[in-house]
Order: structure tokens, then C-alpha cells, then sequence
């Protein structure tokens, strides 16, 4: 019968996709790499704290483009979140092929005047996660001989920046120190360290960015069309766009005093605070203004 076997053919082209877990997936980066993934027919596993953001967005995502897409709401400051996404990327009935970590967050603020407990959680979802996370992702992909891992830093990480560029830089030597020693397995490991990335977070925090030039922006979705190319070609390392290529370059040679000034400066001034009311806006991966930290604490469900 005619509708059987476009409904085998259907399962079987089910079966033949992969599945991308995403943290931080509900706007900002993360949001742009489910669409991006969903667009290409990839199943996704969306992973933040705001359960409903994030059903709406797997609604949306599977209406959209057919695909399979199953919320996780986990809350990556705390261990029971981190545990809740490491079981999820172990399952072997469902094995993920792709892990973005994406959720992070910044803080307004010179060193003594944020909370030592933030300093801390900040560290806890950018470091302790994104180890966690990777490892529990690779050794299942490691089995199968083929996988990727995106851990999303960003162009602080190469600049005097305090807390924040000290944890983004230490995700790019945790993952290109990865990325060597799996080497030949079939399992590809990038960073990636965009600039000024727009999203909604800014607008909902009512935060001002009028001292930003314009053609430091950059947009999410082109973003991330180019770092999911440079993870085609086997890059350990993604600086997606040819200004900032060009600043990391000059950033080299400028005194480094110099440039930890201008970057601290603008983090007091644009960065946002964790916990706040728009924490989960967005994850903006830059040296000033990088909200969005995937987060709450539950079991999954699939739309």
C-alpha cells in the first residue's frame, strides 16, 4: 500500500538521522544552533532551565522542519543538572552526535565586587560542566567511532578579562587538548570564540549598547553556519569572521595591559548578572555581554 510504504520509508529515514544535544538552546547561540541542526534534519536535545522557553521552541522547531525535538531542562550551576544531561548524552538507546555546549554567563562588576558564590557558579558552568559534559558526550562517541563536540568560548578567552576570560580561555585548552588526543578516533572537538553575537537578551535586560560599533555585531545564524563549516573541515579551533580574525591578530601585539582595560571596562558595563530575570535569554559568547545559562531540573520529553 502506497501510505505503508511512505511510512516506512519515513522510519527509516528517522532512523538514519542524528541527534545534537545543545545546552544553553533556547535563544542567543544555542537557539541559532538548533535552528541551523533542524534546518539540516538533525534531531535535537534542547537543554536549558526555563521549561517553558523551551518547549515552545521545540514546538516550533519540530512543526517547523519535522524533526524530533525532546526538552531537558537541567540547571548546569548545580549537580543534579549536570548528572541529569551526562545521563542523557550516555543513553545508548538514544546516542548523541553532536554535543554543543553553549550555556554560560557573565558578570557585571570589578573582581571584589561580585559575589565570590557567583565567581564560583560561573566556574562550575563554564569549566566543570563543559568537562563533565564533554567527557560523558566522547566516550560514547569514542565506542562508535564518529561524533563531534562544539564547547563554545569565545574572543575574551585572549584577553585579560578576569574570571570570565580566564574560564572561556581555559575552554579552549581544555578542548583543543581534547581534540589532540582523540586524534584518528573519528570524534572531532572545536572551540568556538565569536565576538559580539545579537540576540534578544540586551533589548529584554535593557541594557545599552549604543558605545558598540556596529561592525563589531555579528549575527547568530551566520555564526553558526560558519563554525558548523570549520567543524567540517576538522578545525580545533573557530574564529567565524574575518574582523574579529583580524583583532585576535592585533591583540597579539597590542600591550596586553591595554587591552585587559578596554575589556573589563566594557564587561562592568554591558555584562549581565546570573540570576537575573533574563538570565536564559540569551548566550552572547563575547568579551562584554554574554548572557544565557542553560538551567532548572527534570526529565525529558519529546515533541
Amino acid at each position: 500500500m502506497p501510505g505503508a510504504d511512505l511510512a516506512a520509508r519515513h522510519k527509516r529515514y528517522r532512523a538514519a538521522m542524528t541527534t545534537a544535544l545543545i545546552t544553553g538552546a533556547t535563544a542567543g547561540i544555542g537557539a541559532a544552533f538548533a535552528r541551523r541542526l533542524a534546518t539540516d534534519g538533525h534531531n535535537l536535545v534542547l537543554v536549558a532551565r526555563d521549561v517553558r522557553r523551551l518547549r515552545e521552541h521545540a514546538t516550533e522547531l519540530h512543526d517547523r522542519h519535522g524533526i524530533e525535538a525532546e526538552v531537558l531542562a537541567a540547571d548546569l550551576s548545580k549537580d543534579s543538572g549536570i548528572e541529569a544531561v551526562e545521563k542523557r548524552l550516555g543513553d545508548p538507546r538514544a546516542p548523541v552526535d553532536l554535543l554543543v555546549n553553549n550555556a554560560g554567563f557573565g558578570q557585571r562588576g570589578a573582581f571584589l565586587d561580585v559575589p565570590l558564590d557567583d565567581e564560583l557558579v560561573m566556574l562550575k558552568v563554564h569549566c566543570e560542566a563543559v568537562l563533565r559534559l564533554t567527557r560523558a558526550a566522547v566516550a560514547r562517541m569514542r565506542e562508535r567511532g564518529r561524533g563531534g563536540v562544539v564547547n563554545v568560548a569565545s574572543v575574551a578567552a585572549f584577553v585579560p578579562r578576569g574570571t570570565y576570560g580566564a574560564s572561556k580561555a581555559w575552554i579552549v585548552q581544555f578542548t583543543q587538548g581534547v581534540a589532540r588526543d582523540l586524534a584518528g578516533s573519528g570524534v572531532r572537538l572545536m572551540v568556538l570564540c565569536p565576538g559580539f553575537v545579537r540576540t534578544e537578551f540586551h533589548e529584554r535586560a535593557g541594557l545599552g549598547t549604543d558605545n558598540i560599533p556596529s561592525w563589531m555585531w555579528l549575527d547568530a545564524d551566520k555564526l553558526v553556519v560558519a563554525a558548523l563549516a570549520d567543524l567540517a573541515r576538522g578545525r580545533s579551533l573557530s574564529i567565524p569572521d574575518p574582523r574579529y580574525k583580524a583583532l585576535m591578530g592585533a591583540a597579539r601585539l597590542a600591550p596586553r595591559g591595554l587591552l585587559g582595560g578596554i575589556s573589563s571596562r566594557a564587561g562592568r558595563k554591558y555584562g549581565p548578572r546570573h540570576g537575573s530575570a533574563d538570565a536564559d535569554a540569551a548566550q552572547g559568547a563575547d568579551a562584554s555581554a554574554d548572557p544565557g545559562s542553560g538551567s532548572g531540573s527534570g526529565s525529558g520529553a519529546t515533541v
